[in-house]
């Protein structure tokens, strides 16, 4: 094992055992690196390596802080690498955006409220036919997001924001080139609304399997 990769693991069974908690601040570099039974320039690139990714806080003047360390801390590191990929790649997030819509519908299905059924219903309402592309769009994102948000899973909430956002560009260039697409997804998600009003969780995923299908087939056609 590299020698950061080894400090790195060492503060991360120090988390883990409950030794820092989030909010916590470590201690003073010597102290650490000695307790640890690493050293200090092991240690000093295994905290910059975890504040890349929402680990740690470094507070210039400060210290050095464990975060909160929620899901969403911990995306955007992944979201900095889903960027970084080519257009090519597009289909493959898609994909896996549709497992997990499927999946976050489902769970829905069986803890939506009726009054959040009616604000998805208000959701619809505020866009039509005649609502421009960008708006379509941050309908779709807030809508999809509704929906995540009611499976009760944080990180499985978190993990779609950040493929959704990902994909946000090509559902644009979709409701710019395709004829009817604005009419088409207004109408899917209706049906997708209409099917978690039943508590059906099989009809639920299965009308957000075929509504992110779409804009698959879309993409491969346009590849």
């Amino acid at each position: 094992m590299a020698v950061t990769d080894e400090a790195i693991a060492r503060i991360r069974d120090l988390i883990k055992s409950g030794g820092l908690r989030p909010g916590d601040r470590l201690p003073p570099e010597k102290e650490l690196s000695e307790s640890l039974g690493l050293s200090r320039n092991s240690l000093r690139e295994a905290v910059k390596a975890l504040e890349m990714i929402n680990i740690l806080d470094v507070r210039r003047g400060d210290g050095t802080y464990v975060t909160n360390l929620r899901p969403s801390s911990a995306m955007d590191a992944m979201s900095f690498v889903l960027e970084l990929q080519q257009d090519e790649t597009i289909l493959d997030l898609l994909e896996v955006r549709r497992m997990l819509e499927a999946a976050a519908g489902a769970k829905a299905a069986a803890l939506i409220t009726a009054e959040q059924l009616q604000e998805l219903r208000d959701l619809l309402g505020q866009v039509g036919p005649e609502s421009d592309v960008e708006s379509l769009v941050a309908h779709d994102l807030a809508f999809h997001r509704q929906i995540s948000t009611l499976a009760g899973n944080e990180f499985l909430c978190d993990l779609l924001d950040v493929v959704a956002g990902r994909t946000s560009r090509v559902r644009v260039w979709r409701g710019i080139t395709q004829e009817g697409a604005i009419e088409r997804t207004l109408g899917e998600h209706a049906l997708i609304v209409a099917a978690l009003e039943l508590r059906d969780a099989a009809l639920v995923s299965a009308r957000l399997t075929a509504h992110v299908s779409g804009v698959e087939d879309w993409v491969r056609r346009a590849l």
